[in-house]
């Protein structure tokens, strides 16, 4: 429809570059690993996803259905991104500087942009109907584990009562945002027993949780904005992956930044997730340092001159016709 009307026709890439880079090189990686199979073979003929195994990638790329409409879909997209004008990236290049070097030889323009501005609102940020901050103000610093799989997806009721027997036996405090339907799964009396140091919520103000120096460890699906705001809060994550880019992201958190854990073949069990609190609390300090580096880059890449700012500045441009 661009190409049509004649006009600049720049996409948004809501997800991590790792992500971007496999959907771009999906007829490479269905050529080098076949359609099935090669579960455990790493991506180290892609630049900077050596940490990646073929187990990791979206299904859609390789190993679902490759006629299904989103398997179709997502193929023709990486097909067609390099004739775009423009790709914003809600991710800083520093992230991922292999990655976003390379990209930058396969696309136009990448333009990584973040922190952005375009995935919350002003009422995501300032509401607090729950009273989750309060309560945090309440508790020792880095001691809260809180948890949230975000709106799209849960885990399973099994994985739901692994996960709050697993909060219950270790005492740990946290902050459960849960769906009001999902808390059937809870086992019964859970809420009552856990009272004293835990508090569970319909809804959470997520980035301001992340910021609260209360919080000492974010147990997730892994999804591309729960990432960048526990990067953005310095607070490290336990992933648990459903769908999509989350395994890829997941994979990243552990093995490439080193800033957190994926729990045990993705599934939630009372001993997986007491050996994932108690490697992710026990070495919470070399953790927070590492993620607090990325960080760093992150502030970086908004100075004036920065990264992000630059790209910023080139999409003005683009979009005013400069």
């Amino acid at each position: 429809m661009a190409e049509e009307m004649g006009v600049p026709w720049v996409p948004f890439w809501i997800a991590g570059l790792s992500a971007l880079s496999a959907h771009l090189h999906t007829d490479v990686i269905r050529q080098m690993m076949g359609v099935r199979g090669h579960e455990d073979q790493t991506l180290n003929f892609i630049p900077g996803l050596s940490a990646m195994t073929f187990q990791d990638l979206p299904g859609e790329i390789a190993s679902g259905n490759l006629d299904s409409t989103p398997s179709l879909m997502l193929h023709k997209m990486g097909l067609t991104l390099p004739r775009a004008t423009a790709i914003v990236a809600n991710s800083f290049e520093e992230l991922d500087p292999v990655v976003a070097t390379h990209l930058k030889s396969k696309l136009p323009k990448l333009l990584c942009v973040a922190p952005s501005a375009l995935t919350s609102s002003p009422d995501e940020l300032n509401s607090d109907v729950n009273g989750c901050l309060s309560w945090l103000d309440k508790q020792k610093a880095k001691s809260v584990a809180y948890i949230s799989f975000g709106s799209m997806l849960a885990p399973s009721p099994d994985e739901h009562v692994a996960l709050a027997e697993t909060l219950q036996a270790t005492g740990v405090a946290f902050l459960w945002s849960i769906k009001d339907n999902l808390k059937k799964n809870l086992p019964e009396g859970f809420l009552e027993r856990t009272r004293g140091n835990g508090k569970v919520v319909p809804w959470a103000p997520q980035i301001r949780v992340l910021a609260h120096p209360s919080v000492g460890v974010h147990i997730t699906h892994g999804g591309w904005n729960s990432v960048m705001e526990s990067i953005a809060g310095e607070v490290p994550i336990i992933c648990k992956p459903f769908w999509a880019d989350n395994t890829l992201n997941s994979r990243a958190i552990e093995d490439v930044w080193g800033i957190g854990v994926g729990v045990p073949g993705g599934v939630l069990t009372k001993n997986g997730l007491k050996a994932a609190l108690e490697q992710v609390l026990g070495q919470q300090g070399r953790m927070t340092e590492k993620i607090g580096v990325l960080k760093k880059l992150w502030t970086r890449a908004t100075e004036p001159n920065g990264s992000s700012t630059q790209n910023f500045r080139t999409l003005s441009k683009i979009v005013t016709n400069e």
